[in-house]
């Protein structure tokens, strides 16, 4: 399988320039999926850089990297920290993350990751996790499911889909792609049913892999491993991961709580290098539709300012 038909990394050559790769560094790439972004990096380091790339779904095992410089890891990228400990790497000049879903998981239809074909309510990344789609579905009460559509997609009326989705599995459980389709399709605006059955099965799809919870270990992990003049770059694709990568960037914790000093200057040990987010060009969009909704954040970590 060509790391291509596994997911075109979007904003790959931005990426790669402003993580400003030292020829002989230690890497960590914590999302391989296709190895895209690895192999590039890779291309940028000489014989003596190193490069850790992690990823929880097996299926990107398949395009690993036959190179001594590299190194797959098989875990959640929430523990960066104790994997590097492990593999005595040191500190790390550079940490990447790509947040977007491979096109690998939605054009592969029996994982569920898509409305468009019917198959089991998976959603799983890792598919050794205990709870499936289907399995919160059935166990969520009204309340639960409200707060996860509220939460992870800007869907007009949550509610109404929590409740239709109650409606719906008192007569029959919610197993399959299409029945949640079903389910809900009667509580969205028929208009944008698309792109609102897309937001169910993306606030699906983070709740049953924890992907926010994910993503707050693995933020305030970086800290941990990355050496000062280090950077991290991360692209996201949804309004609530690039709020807490942009608080997490701006004031070191994903809150957005701002430490001041005496004077109200803001205290924070990471240092912007790109002030707004950047996002595909046209022609990148053109060739690759699914990278319109992506942005880059980078930042150098400078440690405490009291150091």
């Amino acid at each position: 399988m060509s790391d291509t038909s596994y997911h075109i990394p979007a904003l790959l050559n931005e990426t790669i320039n402003l993580l400003d790769i030292k020829q002989d560094g230690t890497y960590l790439d914590a999302t391989f999926g296709g190895g895209g972004h690895s192999r590039a990096i890779l291309d940028a380091l000489d014989e003596s850089g190193r490069l850790f790339s992690f990823d929880r779904d097996m299926d990107a095992y398949a395009n690993r990297i036959d190179d001594s410089r590299f190194t797959f890891v098989h875990s959640n990228f929430r523990f960066i920290e104790n994997f590097m400990r492990y593999y005595h790497a040191g500190k790390i000049d550079g940490v990447l993350a790509d947040l977007g879903v491979s096109f690998h998981h939605f054009d592969s239809g029996e994982r569920g990751f898509s409305f468009r074909t019917d198959a089991p309510l998976d959603m799983r990344m890792n598919r050794n996790a205990v709870r499936t789609a289907a399995d919160i579905l059935a166990d969520s009460d009204e309340s639960e499911l409200r707060r996860i559509f509220n939460s992870y997609a800007d869907l007009k009326c949550p509610g109404k889909v929590a409740k239709s989705i109650i409606k719906a599995r008192s007569l029959s459980p919610i197993e399959t792609t299409f029945q949640l389709t079903s389910a809900v399709r009667g509580s969205i605006d028929v208009r944008q049913e698309k792109k609102e059955l897309a937001q169910v099965f993306q606030a699906l799809r983070i709740e049953t892999n924890d992907e926010m919870g994910d993503l707050r270990r693995f933020l305030m992990a970086v800290p941990e491993v990355l050496r000062k003049g280090g950077r991290l770059a991360i692209l996201t694709y949804h309004s609530i991961e690039d709020r807490m990568v942009k608080n997490f960037m701006k004031t070191g914790n994903v809150d957005g709580v701002e430490d001041k000093d005496f004077f109200g200057r803001v205290s924070s040990p990471w240092k912007l290098i790109t002030r707004k987010p950047v996002e595909p060009s046209p022609s990148e969009v053109e060739s690759n539709p699914r990278s319109r909704s992506a942005k880059l954040r980078v930042a150098e970590f400078i440690g405490d300012v009291d150091e």
